[in-house]
């Protein structure tokens, strides 16, 4: 995950050098006074989100199995933990009753 995560960090830097070179260079227009730099990320931004849609399939593919794997695992013992309790309860009633 945490790689997925730097190679979608990685193209997003990509994309803000380009857009920035292109905005500063006049191939997209400047953003109204101080907006700027707020343009230029916004536009980083939106450029970068298909290209890592496309790029970075194979590898958010791996991630999404990992995350699965991941939380099915935690259900696992949630499950196990709550047999496990089921078990001590009705150990502790069975004991109650004998009483």
């Amino acid at each position: 995950m945490l790689r997925y995560s730097l190679m979608r960090l990685g193209v997003f830097a990509g994309c803000l050098v380009v857009v920035w070179g292109a905005v500063y260079s006049g191939i997209f227009p400047r953003g109204f006074g101080d907006s700027n730099f707020l343009w230029v990320l916004l536009l980083a931004l939106v450029l970068s989100a298909p290209i890592s849609w496309v790029v970075l399939r194979r590898e958010r593919d791996r991630a999404s199995v990992q995350i699965v794997n991941k939380v099915d695992r935690m259900k696992a013992n949630l499950e196990s933990n709550r047999s496990q309790e089921d078990l001590a309860d009705d150990s502790t009633r069975a004991h109650s009753q004998a009483s």
